[in-house]
């Protein structure tokens, strides 16, 4: 196994690895889902201001006020279609390749009950995953006698989160608001990697260590004002998410394995025009740069420093527009369009390899069929198209990343 010691590489590296990380259960955002349940992905995660199920508290926890009593379960078939390709940009093949594991199952769990006084309790279950990469031990020739994309045979990451929320909402006149207190699981492995090594304070738990677990607490929050019963405005934001170490790849992540959620701040308005149609227009802002692991420039030293090396990614900024028809008592459709910006720039290409979220435009439609005063059946297509970002190579030549997404979920809501 060769061993390639430049640090701007290993920190392109170790992004892609982030990259495998949080948030992108479903179409992504940076590593942050599109949204959480087919009810908010059939309008492509807009709804700040607009309340359907209990899943739209995790948009905005003010939405719990006006949610009513009623329970929701649901599953996403996600499938991200992402590779490569190398252009003379060695350790890279020549050619490139793609990733393999194209299909993951993302299930959802919201429970909402209005309470004595006026208030309202929410619980939700939701997590994030489906952003790995699982290269093949293809011959390299840049390798010599090794194999693999990176020298070290089979390469990839793996990390998938799980969220368990507790909320409370409360409407005062027209004004709501809600708190929701939430608890994380982060589960990350890398493998493949152990080539770029060289670059850590701490080789021996940067790659190939299996999986690891890091817990850790975060507060959401947010308002809900109905100016007039046409105009609904809405603000959100959630905490920094303060987790545990990744022991196992201390050498990996910055500050012996710290890899925190970023905070971020969300601001909606609603515009019903008619009682059956919901106009929803959402600004969203991803503070990713505020994570030294993941904002530090990935020439910040060696990996697993203190203050060391991250991925250089920027702050995200995601548009959303969603329209909700009512056509009749017992059918609704939605749609809705997503645009985000993209972290990483064509200097910060190979850190994409191993996990290449370049997506930028996201397409969403769906429905809701009510199959009895109690029950009701909600689906959503999301499709987000190819994009590619082409930078340097790590000695000479350059690297294009590429991937596109599909996904299709289901979910049924009962009232009580």
């Amino acid at each position: 196994m060769q061993k390639f010691g430049i640090p701007r590489f290993a920190g392109a590296v170790s992004l892609c690895l982030a990259l495998g990380v949080p948030g992108v259960a479903s179409a992504t955002e940076g590593y942050f889902a599109l949204a959480y349940g087919p009810a908010q992905r059939g309008v492509a995660g807009a709804g700040v201001a607009y309340s359907v199920d209990p899943m739209s508290a995790a948009i905005n926890p003010a939405n719990i006020a006006d949610i009513g009593h009623a329970m929701t379960f649901g599953l996403e078939a996600f499938s991200p279609r992402r590779g490569f390709d190398a252009n003379e940009s060695p350790p890279l093949p020549n050619g490139g390749a793609d990733s393999g594991h194209d299909w993951f199952a993302i299930p959802n769990f919201g429970y909402n009950r209005p309470l004595e006084g006026g208030g309202a309790l929410n619980v939700m279950v939701y997590g994030n995953g489906g952003m790995n990469t699982s290269y093949p031990d293809v011959a390299n020739p840049n390798c010599g006698v090794a194999t693999g994309i990176f020298c070290d045979g089979k390469a990839g990451v793996d990390l998938m989160q799980m969220f368990v929320s507790v909320g409370y909402g409360r409407k005062d006149g027209n004004l709501s608001w809600g708190v929701a207190p939430t608890f994380a699981v982060q589960r990350f492995a890398a493998r493949g990697i152990s080539s770029l090594s060289g670059s850590s304070v701490d080789p021996t738990n940067f790659s190939g260590r299996g999986y690891d677990i890091s817990t850790g607490f975060g507060l959401r929050a947010g308002l809900k004002y109905e100016i007039s019963p046409q105009v609904t405005v809405g603000l959100a934001g959630q905490t920094r998410f303060k987790m545990s170490k990744f022991d196992k790849y201390a050498g990996l992540f910055e500050d012996a394995g710290s890899f925190d959620i970023p905070a971020s701040i969300s601001a909606g308005v609603t515009f019903k025009p008619r009682s059956d149609v919901a106009l929803m227009l959402d600004y969203q802002r991803i503070f990713y740069s505020n994570i030294a692991a993941v904002g530090n420039s990935n020439t910040n030293g060696l990996f697993g420093a203190k203050g060391g090396a991250g991925f250089g990614w920027d702050d995200v900024d995601v548009v959303r527009i969603g329209a909700e028809w009512q056509q009749t008592p017992d059918m609704t459709w939605r749609a809705g369009y997503a645009y985000a910006t993209n972290p990483i720039g064509k200097e910060d290409v190979m850190l994409g390899v191993l996990a290449p979220g370049v997506v930028e435009h996201h397409f969403s439609f769906g429905g809701a069929k009510k199959l009895n005063e109690r029950d009701t059946f909600d689906f959503a297509i999301n499709y987000v198209a190819p994009h590619k970002v082409k930078g340097p190579g790590m000695f000479n030549g350059d690297v294009e990343l590429d991937m596109h997404q599909f996904s299709a979920s289901v979910g049924w809501t009962r009232r009580f």
